[in-house]
């Protein structure tokens, strides 16, 4: 399991809401939403201060869509848990259980069985058989 691809969702949902300001964000955000997990995760990964790490996120945080603001950003929290495998366990366990994450425009992501259709397209038709 590779944790630093899978905490990106909420970091970068973290950096979209609070910017730059996400390490010193100190408000209770409710724990099961993607922000406040994405929040608690940078605080607990990069609370000590790191400049590099805060160049990052400031990066991520002018330019979310950039790809290569946000694969240096996943280097900087892999680089972090390789160092801290006790953090790396604390991480993922701040994760939730059998998560399905969809990410990207018109991504989609199925926890379990779906029957019926998945339409991500722009003015898609749907013919049913008469």
């Amino acid at each position: 399991m590779d944790i630093a691809s899978d905490v990106m969702p909420y970091v970068t949902s973290a950096i979209s809401a609070y910017g730059a300001a996400v390490l010193t964000k100190t408000t209770e955000l409710a724990a099961d939403t993607t922000v406040g997990r994405g929040t608690r995760i940078l605080q607990r990964i990069f609370g000590r201060g790191d400049a590099d790490s805060s160049k990052a996120i400031e990066r991520v945080a002018k330019a979310p869509d950039d790809e290569l603001n946000r694969s240096a950003l996943q280097l900087a929290i892999r680089e972090a848990l390789e160092e801290d495998p006790t953090l790396a366990d604390e991480i993922a366990q701040m994760l939730p259980a059998g998560r399905v994450v969809a990410s990207g425009e018109r991504s989609v992501a199925v926890g379990g069985d779906n029957s019926g259709l998945i339409i991500t397209g722009d003015s898609a038709k749907v013919e049913y058989p008469r």
